[in-house]
């Protein structure tokens, strides 16, 4: 896994081209290295990305935001008509760290 830091978020990269294990890996290890931070999961790679693959990640990206802390996904393969609203998936990094002002603002206005 690549770790890219800046100071509001982390961006976490699969290395390999297994997108199960790294659903998998992320699973456990967000809640105990990643908890307290905003995080953008870099799936861009993956051009031809189902939505049953992308609802791999959907249950780590629902307890990590549950504890106040943004999880998005970047990928442009999936129609966003076709994305639970559960899930948050966005085209760029740029639009990812958009995503995270935004909650990171509606947290502090108790939202």
């Amino acid at each position: 896994m690549i770790v890219k830091k800046s100071n509001t978020y982390t961006v976490l990269c699969d290395q390999r081209d297994a997108i199960q294990d790294f659903a998998k890996f992320l699973a456990h290890k967000v809640p105990t290295s990643f908890k307290t931070q905003n995080l953008i999961i870099d799936l861009l790679k993956y051009e031809h990305l189902t939505l049953e693959q992308l609802l791999l990640f959907i249950q780590v990206s629902n307890t990590h935001r549950a504890s106040k802390h943004s999880f998005v996904i970047l990928n442009t393969a999936i129609d966003p008509e076709l994305i639970p609203y559960e899930i948050m998936v966005v085209p760029t990094l740029l639009e990812g760290a958009d995503v995270i002002e935004m909650e990171e603002i509606e947290r502090d206005l108790g939202f």
